[in-house]
Order: structure tokens, then sequence, then C-alpha cells
């Protein structure tokens, strides 16, 4: 005999009012906060969540979230999979499923002709009590390498934590690399890299790419904008898809998650960040042929 759950109740009325209440309190934008949660409010009070499924009620809902501003990282996010109910556990869940499959987030570590390493780090840039082992060993290997391409493609964000340490092993030097800015706009928090990381590093004078596709985003983002604006890399392929708030996230049903910007990145160099203009490259090509191009670079280069 099979025994069948049925999903949990969806009550739109109350998920909307839940998200409206979340984003005035915490979005980092105040007064966007105020034009989102009255924007939500009167969408539901004219009917127009009646969804039939958490999936849809999440598509009609992000849409309204992302009209104001454009925010990426703003966004009601379905979950196939129940969600737990604490702060952020909800993305952690998901993000470990993809850690455990994924060899760590270190997909792909190859040495080709010429003495050019190329690192994949996908699909995400995994939190760093995780990562840092995986990367610790992946960066190490490669260190020896007379170039490095790093590749972003597929990399869909992260731990901005793990980006810094990241760059600990492609710069020479403790480095400012980011300031984030709280919703009150007081400094929250400044990300350098750390003045030890173990293992050899690659350092910060050997060429370094780094590819990007119109998939690339927030953490995966802040990696190649952080290399490009110091001077370190250079970027080839695609401009990313522009999202530069770190966000928090908090369980509104057994399968939504809200997920709200709760503060604003400061680059150093530029004075501002990617946000919805993307990381441009210095070598635009389509992402299909970033490798091909990087290589030629490098070869080029070491010539």
């Amino acid at each position: 005999m099979t025994s069948t759950v049925s999903p949990p109740a969806l009550d739109a009325v109350a998920v909307v009012e839940s998200t409206a209440d979340l984003v005035c309190e915490n979005y980092v934008f105040p007064d966007a906060a105020g034009q989102l949660a009255a924007l939500l409010r009167r969408r539901s009070a004219e009917g127009s969540y009646r969804a039939e499924t958490a999936q849809e009620l999440a598509e009609a809902v992000t849409a309204d979230l992302q009209s104001v501003n454009g925010d990426l990282h703003l966004s009601l996010k379905y979950h196939a999979v129940p969600v737990p109910p604490e702060q952020g556990a909800a993305a952690l869940a998901d993000m470990r499923r993809k850690f455990d499959a994924s060899l760590g987030g270190v997909p792909r570590v190859e040495l080709l002709d010429g003495g050019v390493a190329v690192l994949e780090l996908a699909p995400l840039i995994f939190p760093l009590d995780w990562a840092a082992q995986p990367l610790a060993a992946a960066l190490s290997l490669v260190a020896p390498a007379r170039a490095l391409v790093l590749d972003l493609r597929g990399n869909a964000g992260g731990d901005p934590d793990t980006v810094a340490f990241i760059c600990g092993y492609l710069l020479d030097g403790r480095t400012h690399l980011n300031t984030m800015v709280s919703r009150q706009g007081e400094v929250a928090e400044q990300s350098w890299t750390p003045p030890f990381v173990p293992g050899a590093r690659f350092g910060g004078s050997k060429p370094l790419y780094v590819l990007t596709s119109g998939k690339t985003f927030s953490a995966g983002e802040e990696l190649a904008y952080d290399l490009q604006q110091l001077g370190r890399a250079e970027v080839v392929g695609e401009t990313t898809r522009g999202g530069a708030h770190p966000r928090d996230g908090w369980t509104v049903h057994p399968h939504l998650e809200l997920s709200v910007p709760i503060a604003r990145a400061v680059n150093p160099v530029s004075g501002t960040n990617w946000e919805g203009v993307g990381v441009r490259p210095d070598v635009p090509c389509e992402a299909e042929t970033a490798l091909d191009r990087a290589l030629a670079l490098a070869v080029t280069r070491l010539t």
C-alpha cells in the first residue's frame, strides 16, 4: 500500500502579507522597500495572486518584486523539496545538495599544453567552512602553472567570504576587496583577502584570465569584478547578470523562500559595483568561445 502526503495548503494572501512585511523591514533600499510592500498589498487586494500552486505564486510575486528597480536578488523562490523554517536555512539546504554533487564546487582542474591550467568553479561558490578543503587543494594544484584560466561561466553565486579566500591565492599581500554598506548607510563589513592561505599560491604576477557568461551571477560576478578592478585579471566572455547585493532568506511557506538583499557592495577601486549592469568583459566574445580566446591570449603572452 502506497501512502501519499498532500502538499501544504497555500494561503496566498498570508504569504504575500509576510513577504511585504519582510521586504519593508529588511530591504537595503528603504524607499524602494516601501514602494514594493505597497505594490504587493495592492496586487493582493486586487486578486492578482490567485495561484493554484506555490510555484505559480513564486513566479507572480517575483515579477512584481523585481518591477521597481530590477534587483535580481529580490525574489520569492520556489523549492520543490520542503525547506527548513529557520532564517537562511532554505538556501543552505539547497546549496548543500549542490555541494555534495559537484566535488565541492571544483568540477574541473586541468593542465593544458604550454603550462596553462584551467580551474572551473561551479555551480556555486560554497560557504568557506565547506569549501576550504577542495578549493585549497585545487588552487594549490594549479599554483605552479605558467598561466591560469578561471572558468566562472556556470557560476551562479555563493559566499563572499569564499571569494576572499580564493583571491588570497591569486594576489600578493593582504588586499581590500569590498565594503558592505547596510540599509542605514553604515559600513556593515569589509572584505579582505586572508593574510595566510593553506597550500601554495598562484600569486599576483602570472597571467590570469576569468571566463564569464550571461549566467554568471552574484558571488561569481564579485570574483570576476574584484580581480578585474584590481588589474589582476582579464575577463573574457559575456557581460554577467548584474546582481551585487548580499541577501538573506526567510521561509514564508514550506516550499517558498523570500530572498531579500540586506546590504550593498562598494568596490574600493571603482567606488561602485556591478548591480544592474553586470561585469563587462575586457575581451567580449560568446561564452562558448571564451576558453579558446583565453588560451590564445595566454599562449601569446607566454611566447
